[in-house]
């Protein structure tokens, strides 16, 4: 049996589609979820014509209960009284429940899926008590096994009636599940956003520069793409080119093109949603348009020329960071001090000092997404040192995982530092992200300094910017226990283990953990592992107070001795090893523990002799858990 479910809608945001078709996905086994701009479709095959049937016991009255209640409960279950069986001191009845049929199920249940679809953001349209979703509701197809699910969303019904393209195609037409995507075809809608890719990347014959979410929104915003491409007059290319290719990117969604050398070239990439262009309309009018936003960002850029960076700076006064945080020019303030106890040199507190000041410019208060960019080129125009300007340009850097780190050290301290100037203060005024809300990019921040200090092997305190702050040193914690397990794949009790001895400097805790994962595997490790793990158990249990002297003199000959020589010989060589032979080291000693566990009583009536071997075992344990705390491994001893 099977099923199609399509939802039609005014347009829905590119960005949110994807997330839908995974959520309509998941109701069902075998299901294919596609989307365009105007649908979420699901098709599933192989359902059931109806669920199975199953049995229900029900409890009736107690075996000593007089006969007419006995007799009551057995009408009820409209059976004779010798029908029911006998549990638990009860009189029972197992009920035999047929299942239901599937497409009876489905109409129930299927505008509750639909409804809860989840959005950042619902409108209703039917009035304030009406449903909501993320836009209009205008059709609803909705067949097994090619017979209607009679159901009702909005006000819409449903039925099998979809509609096509806006331009290409009917705006009514029935479809079957077998037909259906051939059916949208036909009436001008390339259902598989894969199809659609598939489409734009063959009907593109120039070379441009690779831009993956850009193709995405495209894929995305059209259900017929097709693409043309336009030409503007290379006078522009004066400007910078980080300039032209933003807007043409994030204003007019085009796709730059390149020269074989990288360099750009004056042609540009569009995708429309329709069919073909045979009159050079639609070139022109995107011509027309990028040429006006040209000319707009060329004005703006000579304007900004007039007054240096530096002659800017007393502007951000003017510029609201937050209002519970101050202004921009506080910030900058801030940033240069954090730069200065990074050790930054004369140029990472040059760049500090002129790194917000863009923000003044009229041309990124036009294209915001250059910000720091145009900061980066200003400077290198107005005679700042090379690695003043580069430092500038890259300290919003990375704004995502997959982005790259600033490419110098300066600029790797700029960053680091604004970031950490925007966690201090919007912790410390209590703007604190939640689950949903992050509004701040706070998050990103954090999971930036992470990046930044790992990949770049700079030596900072991470730990000790956050120290005063409890919630914010949490949240730090958490973004690197995030970056090392999900993003780098390391084991989650092997981060525990690390992060439980310390995590001031980042570059020391990807050490550690590596070291971790190349003795891991190792005969000895996990052994030892539990034995640690033991050990903290029966100190724990003991309540023991550190502190108490380990005497020699109190050992015992034989394997309480055995381990104490080990320990104080492996103590001594680890000491002088990278992270990984010491942790080998280490492993050596499980023969001796394990010997000592099997041979020795450890609460033995002796007072002192008891102390002193609790306090071996607690020397054995703080000793070797400065790596990681190894009762955070899990082993399966």
């Amino acid at each position: 049996m099977n099923l199609l479910l399509e939802i039609g809608s005014e347009e829905i945001p590119d960005w949110m589609i994807p997330g839908a078709l995974d959520y309509l996905r998941s109701h069902f086994p075998n299901a294919q979820a596609d989307g365009t701009s105007r649908r979420l479709t699901l098709r599933v095959t192989g359902l059931p014509e109806r669920e199975a049937d199953r049995e229900e016991l029900v409890q009736g009255p107690a075996i000593t209960a007089p006969p007419q209640a006995v007799q009551g409960f057995a009408r009820k279950q409209n059976v004779a009284v010798e029908a029911l069986t006998q549990a638990h001191g009860k009189y029972t009845y197992t009920k035999q429940i047929p299942g239901r049929l599937t497409r009876e199920i489905l109409a129930e249940t299927l505008p509750s899926i639909i409804l809860k679809t989840p959005w950042p953001k619902t409108m209703y349209w039917t009035g304030k008590t009406g449903p909501r979703f993320i836009r209009p509701i205008r059709w609803i197809v909705a067949l097994f096994n090619d017979e209607i699910l009679p159901f009702e969303v909005a006000g819409v019904q449903s039925g099998n009636l979809s509609s096509g393209h806006r331009r290409l195609g009917l705006s009514s037409f029935p479809v079957t599940f077998n037909n259906y995507e051939a059916a949208l075809r036909e009436n001008g809608v390339i259902l598989s956003a894969a199809a659609r890719e598939k489409k734009i990347i063959d009907e593109i014959h120039v070379r441009i520069k690779p831009d993956p979410a850009l193709m995405h929104t495209l894929v995305y915003l059209t259900e017929f793409p097709t693409v043309i491409t336009g030409n503007f007059e290379p006078e522009y290319l004066k400007l910078p080119a980080e300039v032209l290719v933003t807007v043409m990117r994030y204003h007019q969604k085009y796709f730059s093109v390149e020269h074989h050398d990288g360099s750009l070239a004056p042609h540009f990439v569009a995708v429309m949603n329709t069919a073909s262009d045979p009159d050079g309309l639609v070139q022109h009018g995107n011509e027309r348009v990028l040429r006006a936003r040209f000319n707009d960002a060329r004005f703006f850029w000579d304007a900004d020329q007039k007054r240096t960076l530096e002659q800017r700076l007393p502007d951000l006064a003017n510029v609201t960071f937050q209002a519970k945080i101050g202004t921009y020019l506080e910030k900058t303030q801030r940033i240069e001090g954090f730069v200065a106890i990074l050790d930054g040199s004369d140029h990472a507190l040059r760049a500090a000092r002129l790194c917000k000041v863009d923000l003044t410019t009229e041309l990124v208060k036009e294209f915001t997404e250059l910000q720091g960019v145009i900061g980066g080129l200003y400077a290198l125009a107005q005679g700042e040192h090379q690695e003043v300007a580069t430092a500038i340009y890259d300290h919003y850097k990375p704004v995502s995982m997959e982005d790259t780190i600033p490419r110098t050290l300066a600029g790797q301290l700029l960053s680091i530092a604004d970031k950490f100037d925007t966690l201090l203060g919007c912790f410390n005024a209590g703007l604190i992200p939640t689950s949903s809300k992050d509004p701040f990019a706070l998050r990103r921040a954090a999971q930036g300094i992470v990046k930044i200090a790992v990949e770049a092997k700079l030596r900072i305190p991470v730990r000790a910017f956050a120290e005063k702050n409890l919630p914010l040193r949490e949240f730090m914690r958490e973004r690197i226990r995030y970056y090392f397990k999900d993003l780098r794949g390391f084991a989650y009790d092997e981060v525990n283990a690390v992060l439980a001895t310390g995590w001031t400097e980042l570059v020391d805790v990807e050490a550690r953990l590596l070291a971790i994962q190349a003795v891991r595997p190792t005969a000895d490790f996990e052994p030892l592992a539990a034995a640690f793990k033991r050990i903290s158990n029966i100190l724990k249990q003991a309540a023991h107070v550190p502190g108490a002297a380990l005497s020699a003199a109190l050992l015992e000959p034989g394997p309480e001795t055995a381990l104490y020589i080990a320990f104080e010989q492996t103590r001594h060589k680890v000491k002088q090893l990278p992270y990984q032979e010491a942790l080998a080291e280490v492993a050596t000693l499980r023969p001796a523990v394990d010997l000592f566990f099997d041979k020795v009583m450890v609460n033995v009536p002796d007072a002192a002799v008891r102390a002193n071997r609790l306090a071996l075992l607690h020397a054995l344990l703080t000793e070797f858990s400065t790596i990681a705390d190894f009762s955070e491994i899990v082993t399966n001893s």
